[in-house]
């Protein structure tokens, strides 16, 4: 007879990501059936769903409902790094594990965490060594106005320098501002090479979108001159841009393949148009792996994470992967993606990445090379 265990689920279904939390929800939730589905399993995962509704003050107290009131000890949740934020501390009160499927800005690695997306090594540093060469070196960047933005736009100035290229502009709006004409009008005077997106939801559609107007009035603007790059956008998204995100570069550890049959998906309707993204993945990756972990546990305890992780492998939709038992973050593969239509072509791929969340192994002259890079005009 198979070991009942409650896991929690903490996703938004409302709210300004709420495109993300659903493709992160309805990975975690393919990943308790299929699960559930093994007769040959030993253990059936109980989902313990709370919905934050997109509001940050829900995050710590629904997080503490489930670790407190049922009998869940691992959560799979939380799209957003203020909202991972605010729940480490009741994690780190009550004994329990958060499984965090969105790639987010480094510089932190918590006993409570495992990290199943990108971190800065995995993400913006390939990103931008790809982009640098061929488009140039000067980067105007944007941000939602918060962890995310802020910590990764400190990092990309460092890189961008490093690059021996200039930061020609940094703007942030608030969470949920769609009002993006100042912002254009600044990218439209100071002519950059690229422009980094850090914008998430709404505020990146409308930025999107009034981006393509602006290139329609000036070839300048381009994605082949002068390409918006994310490393979080994904497929999930791309059916609120339209069009307009067409030619624009992403990062991250996977992208939808149409043309291959993945046995971890449902079969995709032609009329669907949001394809499965990296956040599905690794949200449905997380739940896999753990269900894998407390098979072979007498207990469900998350103090025993790190030894279960040690010398072993995962097979994953990302991959066959590991995880780093010191840091908890995962060994991932590195993908830059170009948008066409609803999904992504990869232009450059490397198998494996192992997670470097400090920037502790980066090597400037390893990236970008000993001499500045010429800048593209």
């Amino acid at each position: 007879m198979k070991r009942r265990i409650e896991i929690g689920i903490l996703y938004s279904r409302s709210g300004n990501y709420r495109l993300v939390s659903e493709s992160c929800r309805a990975g975690a939730l393919k990943a308790i059936a299929d699960v559930n589905a093994d007769p040959k399993g030993a253990v059936e995962l109980i989902a313990v769903e709370r919905d934050p509704e997109g509001n940050i003050d829900r995050y710590a107290p629904l997080c503490e409902d489930i670790l407190r009131n049922t009998g869940a000890r691992h959560i799979i949740g939380c799209v957003t790094s203020w909202s991972r934020k605010e729940v480490i501390p009741v994690l780190e009160k009550t004994g329990g594990t958060l499984w965090y499927a969105c790639p987010y800005e480094g510089f932190e690695a918590n006993e409570h965490v495992v990290y199943m997306h990108a971190c800065p090594n995995q993400h913006l540093v390939p990103l931008l060594s790809h982009v640098i060469p061929r488009f140039g070196a000067n980067g105007f960047l944007t941000g939602s106005n918060y962890i995310w933005g802020w910590e990764t736009n400190r990092v990309a100035r460092d890189l961008i320098a490093d690059a021996g290229g200039k930061v020609l502009g940094e703007r942030y709006l608030p969470i949920g501002e769609a009002d993006v004409s100042r912002l254009i009008e600044e990218i439209r005077a100071t002519k950059p090479n690229f422009i980094l997106n850090n914008l998430i939801g709404p505020s990146s559609y409308a930025f999107i979108s009034a981006y393509a107007k602006l290139a329609a009035e000036d070839a300048y603007f381009t994605p082949e001159r002068c390409p918006i790059i994310s490393c979080n956008l994904t497929e999930c998204e791309l059916p609120a841009i339209g069009e307009a995100g067409n030619g624009h570069l992403s990062a991250g550890p996977y992208f939808h393949d149409a043309s291959l049959t993945e046995d971890w998906l449902p079969p995709i309707a032609e009329a669907d148009l949001a394809r499965p993204s990296s956040f599905q993945a690794a949200a449905y990756a997380s739940v896999r792996i753990l269900g894998d972990i407390l098979a072979t546990q007498a207990r469900d305890s998350p103090a025993n994470l790190p030894a279960a992780f040690r010398g072993r492998s995962f097979r994953t939709p990302l991959g066959t992967i590991n995880i780093d038992p010191q840091t908890q973050h995962a060994t991932l593969p590195v993908e830059i993606g170009r948008i066409k239509g609803n999904g992504f072509e990869v232009v450059s791929r490397t198998r494996k990445v192992a997670p470097d969340p400090y920037l502790s192994r980066y090597d400037r002259t390893e990236v970008f090379g000993r001499t500045k890079l010429k800048v593209v005009s």
